[in-house]
């Protein structure tokens, strides 16, 4: 049997309010997280990785590993760079021009005096803003750096940071001498066979892993 309560028309419905759940907020770092066990930070994950690495190397049919070789630059005969050549393409890092500077050398004769040749000295983008960014203390330098005879090169690289910029640009083109001071970036570039440096001794500028042929005075 069904029951039917009668409403009366103008009385009110009663409201059933449902109060929404206060949302706890978690406290900094109140919760320690457990890193799990195929995480790969783990040195247990990072051994297995490199032991699995390992097996996957390329093998010859008789059973030896594959190695790969870089190729040499068709540039060299031997150590002996073919594509150098007057006039000779320079390139210079921060700190070349302003030793330079201190030791009272004009660039472009000091160059011509070392290589008996004429001599294109090249900025990059990178040092130039390197440059810019060394602010008042390095005006001169910069001052020098926008010599119109100067060639200025472009780079398409994100960042400011020469270094990588000039190694990178002398292992794909080895047409260029590069001037450093830099004992860092020295080391960088006798890694790349073939590319001569320019380096500042005795108030002259000096040549190094250059073939006697082009003048370069020996130390």
């Amino acid at each position: 049997t069904h029951t039917h309560t009668a409403t009366h028309p103008h009385t009110a419905r009663p409201h059933t309010v449902t109060m929404g759940k206060a949302r706890k907020t978690r406290k900094f770092a109140a919760v320690k997280r457990v890193i799990a066990s195929s995480d790969p930070r783990l040195q247990a994950n990072q051994k297995k990785a490199e032991e699995a690495a390992k097996g996957k190397k390329k093998k010859t049919t008789e059973g030896e590993d594959v190695r790969h070789v870089q190729s040499a630059s068709s540039a060299l005969y031997f150590k002996y760079n073919t594509q150098l050549g007057p006039p000779y393409h320079i390139l210079l890092d921060t700190n070349f021009i302003n030793f330079a500077i201190q030791n009272k050398l004009e660039i472009m004769q000091a160059m011509m005096d070392c290589l008996y040749a004429k001599c294109i000295p090249c900025m990059t983008d990178c040092v130039m803003g390197e440059l810019e960014k060394l602010g008042r203390k390095y005006r001169v330098a910069l001052r020098i750096a926008k010599d119109p005879r100067f060639k200025r090169l472009k780079c398409l690289h994100k960042g400011t940071y020469a270094d990588d910029c000039l190694v990178e640009r002398v292992a794909q083109h080895k047409c260029y001498i590069v001037a450093t001071c830099d004992r860092d970036l020295k080391r960088r570039i006798r890694k790349i066979p073939g590319v001569p440096i320019m380096y500042i001794t005795q108030r002259r500028f000096s040549v190094e892993r250059m073939p006697d042929a082009f003048g370069a005075p020996r130390n």
